[in-house]
């Protein structure tokens, strides 16, 4: 089984790829030629010259030591020329630990004099992301320079809904399309995923990494990600197939001679328009593919039948005051969401008389009913919902429907005792039982 999960991301420089430019001594700096940022730079490349007294001195250090050691390297006195060689191997240490290039230390062997202005050069190729160094400042080994980035490979920070978080590894592949370049695709894979979930938005970071062919892809664009999944070999079945009853998930299998038998089963992830079974039913084994059409035509026989039992509260008397109560009052239903879904629904109800006019002041119940389905383990369920008078023949209320399916719903009113509208009709709400 191969899926996709399709979200956005940001595209972002890959920090691995970052290098800060710092000097390890305090100066001053000369010359600038890294002047912009977004310049390209090679590795190699001069940034800055930079005075330092302290590398200067160190610089006539080095050059004494070595010159005395080429004086003393052929003294018959023990331990003089091994010394030399020492202090000599000393400063030029000290000049490594400093960053001062090998090329710029052989300058100083040729020269033979110290270099009042060192040239830094960048340690990578990229481009120059932040740029700090002016001519004539003043730096510490602490003040950040200059940052270069190579863009070559990039990182996309997308957001994936919680949801699907178990659905995505390290090691996905994935593609990148972007507007500015209509048609063209960037491959690259699943990096990490960090390990927290935003509060906000429900949604967990997850980093990819994307080659980046002509430098395409720039830092901060808004992008498209198609992350393709290879789940292997699962059982699955038609996702209209799986029946959800709120505790539990459940598949009808044919049993034989024409019978079906309800089968509790345990649900992976839905892929399209399937659904992973993961326990609970074997292959080969024939289902029912539409389960909420079972149900729901299962439930409107046994309402054309009598079979619901008990009836609505005062479904009898309503029967017999139908008639007149239609004449003084008509009543229109609506739910919002509409249809109603299991859970929490606005209702409401408009109350007009036979004359179009909007009656006020009236005592409106709207009652939904759902009769008991012993086969599925599901007992009767009722909400009376009391509609509130608010103004221009409108009652509002809400309830709560414990499961999707097919409603009996009656809807009464009644001004000063007596019933002025008895309806009653059926909805069909959305969402498992």
């Amino acid at each position: 089984v191969n899926t996709e999960l399709r979200f956005y991301g940001n595209v972002q420089v890959d920090e691995r790829r970052q290098a800060y430019v710092q000097t390890r001594f305090a100066g001053w700096i000369r010359k600038v030629f890294a002047d912009a940022t977004g310049n390209f730079i090679g590795k190699g490349q001069p940034l800055f010259t930079i005075y330092s007294p302290d590398l200067v001195s160190t610089e006539h250090e080095y050059l004494l030591a070595k010159k005395n050691s080429e004086s003393l390297q052929q003294s018959k006195v023990s331990g003089v020329a091994s010394g030399a060689a020492s202090l000599f191997s000393a400063a030029k240490e000290r000049l490594l630990q400093w960053e001062v290039s090998p090329a710029e230390i052989e300058k100083l062997d040729q020269g033979g004099k110290a270099i009042t202005d060192l040239t830094v050069n960048s340690p990578v190729s990229g481009y120059i992301t932040q740029k700090n160094a002016l001519p004539n400042m003043y730096v510490q080994p602490e003040t950040m320079l200059y940052t270069v980035a190579d863009l070559s490979d990039v990182w996309v920070l997308a957001q994936v809904f919680q949801n699907d978080a178990g659905k995505i590894k390290p090691g996905d592949l994935a593609e990148v399309t972007v507007d500015a370049y209509p048609g063209r695709v960037f491959n690259g894979h699943v990096d990490y995923i960090l390990p927290q979930v935003d509060m906000n938005t429900r949604t967990l970071p997850v980093r990819l990494v994307f080659p980046n062919p002509g430098l395409k892809l720039r830092p901060g664009m808004y992008v498209n990600v198609r992350a393709k999944l290879a789940m292997g070999r699962q059982l699955v079945v038609p996702a209209s197939a799986a029946f959800h009853s709120g505790t539990k998930n459940l598949v009808f299998v044919h049993s034989g001679e024409g019978s079906i038998e309800p089968r509790a089963v345990e649900l992976g992830p839905q892929v399209g328009d399937e659904i992973v079974v993961t326990k609970g039913l074997k292959a080969e084994e024939q289902i029912v593919t539409s389960a909420n059409f079972l149900i729901d035509s299962e439930a409107q026989l046994q309402a054309a039948a009598g079979a619901f039992v008990p009836p609505p509260p005062g479904a009898g008397q309503a029967a017999s005051m139908n008639a007149s109560a239609q004449e003084q009052a008509n009543a229109e239903l609506t739910t919002e969401p509409n249809p109603p879904h299991k859970g929490n629904n606005t209702v409401r109800v408009k109350l007009t008389g036979q004359d179009g006019k909007p009656i006020t002041g009236t005592n409106v119940t709207v009652t939904f009913y759902m009769a008991a389905m012993p086969a599925m383990g599901m007992a009767a369920m009722k909400t009376v919902v009391s509609a509130t008078d608010k103004g221009g023949g409108i009652y509002e209320g809400k309830g709560d429907l414990g499961s999707g399916g097919t409603w009996q719903v009656t809807i009464r009113a009644q001004l000063n005792g007596q019933t002025i509208a008895n309806k009653q009709l059926r909805v069909n709400a959305t969402g498992g039982m």
